[in-house]
């Protein structure tokens, strides 16, 4: 659909908002509706032709969690189901923007955006619902060379989020157990970004001790201590311009927690050995297998320091929940190890993708590829089959007890609070009044049940 002859609709009790949008696009369209009230939207919807809604994540609540705005979201695709949503959010709300895909928007902007890439975004999506473009299946670096593949749901919503993030120079905290590709993210990031032309720098903190931490990312002047022979420049310096990851973060000390904090708020680095503090000018990635807000909680990690290194979160799935991916990957690393071994192309006959397919990956993609590797170097033939696929013994699966009685409770009190918000239109405040909870309480259920 031409912009020109698009009807759109803004939603935001921020009159600044409505007022800066409207003048952006009232030039560009057929027609401009802005509205402060959300419980207005059902009439809306039905007087006017609306081609988009732009949706704000949040409206007038003390505490925004953008609830309110999911809410709404699923209204709107309740009257109207084929009328095209994109959300507005800020960099704090992005998982919740993500979530909103799955709730049935299209596509989301982030504040303060710029006039051209929202005029872009409106513009693609209203010529994708018209064309039935479809949706990426992969990351890409800069180059064009494919760094992480995937073709499930949950996937895709990652490729969906790294697109708005990696350009920007928000800090980035990823998620995951070993081996589902979080290095791999970072990079990918790194090469999205607009630092691309500058380094990317790689420490894994969780080995360092705390005579090294500060060397090693702060770096030394020559006779700092017993070993410094010569001046050392640290990893915060050699990241200058471009992007420093560090990985394993969660196993670092309070000591160097508290240490890497001061370096983060000052911007500045002090090499030991001098009393000069060096500015600095990075984007930071951190990653970690460790639930970093239960070891809050245990008092093991700062909780100023998480807010720093976390302004957007990205969580890799276990290759377990991204069944969809795995013979996608498993032929990807067929043809990669075929190539380098200079073996014919190999592929998987039926037994062998059902064996892939039942597999637990207790190792995750790193041991998919390794089985892969394995398989194409000793296989006698082109086409492997399941025998040729020997998974490691060095890994054992998980076992995790279900408690159904609990399950049955949770489901009891998902279902209430459903029923709660949706008599109050969305208002948690008049919600939590009526379930007996205070309004914290309630987001951590709807945090809890992903509401």
């Amino acid at each position: 659909m031409i912009l020109k002859k698009a009807n759109v609709l803004i939603v935001d009790d921020d009159p600044d908002v409505l007022t800066a949008v409207k003048l952006l696009l009232k030039p560009l369209t057929q027609e401009i509706i802005t509205e402060k009230n959300p419980e207005n939207l059902n009439w809306l919807l039905q007087k006017n032709t609306i081609d988009l809604v732009l949706l704000d994540m949040n409206f007038n609540s003390a505490i925004n969690t953008g609830n309110e705005g999911i809410y709404w979201l699923r209204k709107i695709k309740e009257w109207k189901p084929n009328v095209c949503v994109i959300m507005i959010t800020a960099y704090g709300d992005i998982d919740l923007a993500v979530r909103s895909l799955k709730e049935g928007a299209n596509d989301f902007v982030v504040k303060p955006w710029h006039n051209e890439k929202l005029i872009d975004t409106i513009t693609d999506l209203l010529d994708k619902k018209e064309g039935g473009a479809k949706t990426s299946k992969s990351v890409k670096s800069s180059t064009g060379q494919t760094s992480i593949l995937g073709e499930s749901e949950v996937m895709e919503d990652i490729f969906h989020k790294v697109n708005k993030i990696a350009p920007t120079d928000a800090n980035i905290l990823i998620l995951g157990e070993n081996g589902t590709g979080k290095d791999l993210m970072a990079k990918a990031i790194h090469e999205r970004s607009l630092r691309a032309d500058k380094p990317f720098v790689k420490v894994d903190v969780g080995a360092l001790t705390d005579s090294l931490f500060e060397s090693e990312l702060f770096g030394h002047k020559k006779g700092a201590f017993t070993d410094a022979r010569e001046d050392r420049m640290g990893r915060f310096e050699e990241a200058e311009g471009g992007t420093l990851f560090l990985d394993e973060i969660g196993n670092i000390s309070l000591q160097q927690q508290a240490k890497l904090l001061t370096v983060l708020q000052n911007r500045q680095v002090t090499r030991l050995g001098t009393n000069k503090a060096v500015d600095i000018n990075i984007r930071l990635i951190c990653a970690t297998n460790v639930p970093l807000q239960e070891l809050a909680n245990e008092n093991k990690f700062r909780k100023d320091l998480i807010y720093r290194i976390n302004t957007v979160e990205i969580n890799m799935p276990p290759l377990r929940k991204r069944a969809e991916d795995i013979v996608v990957l498993a032929r990807h690393f067929a043809k990669m190890y075929s190539t380098k071994y200079m073996k014919p192309l190999a592929d998987f006959d039926n037994t062998a993708t059902n064996k892939l397919r039942s597999y637990s990956y207790p190792g995750n993609v790193r041991e998919l590829q390794y089985t892969i590797e394995r398989a194409v170097i000793m296989a006698d033939d082109s086409l492997l089959k399941a025998d040729d696929l020997i998974f490691s013994v060095l890994e054992s699966p998980a076992e995790s007890i279900i408690d159904e009685d609990n399950i049955q409770l949770s489901t009891l009190e998902k279902n209430a609070i459903l029923k709660v918000i949706d008599k109050h239109n969305g208002n948690i405040t008049r919600a939590a009044k009526e379930l007996g909870l205070t309004r914290t309480a309630l987001y951590r259920r709807l945090s809890k049940y992903d509401i």
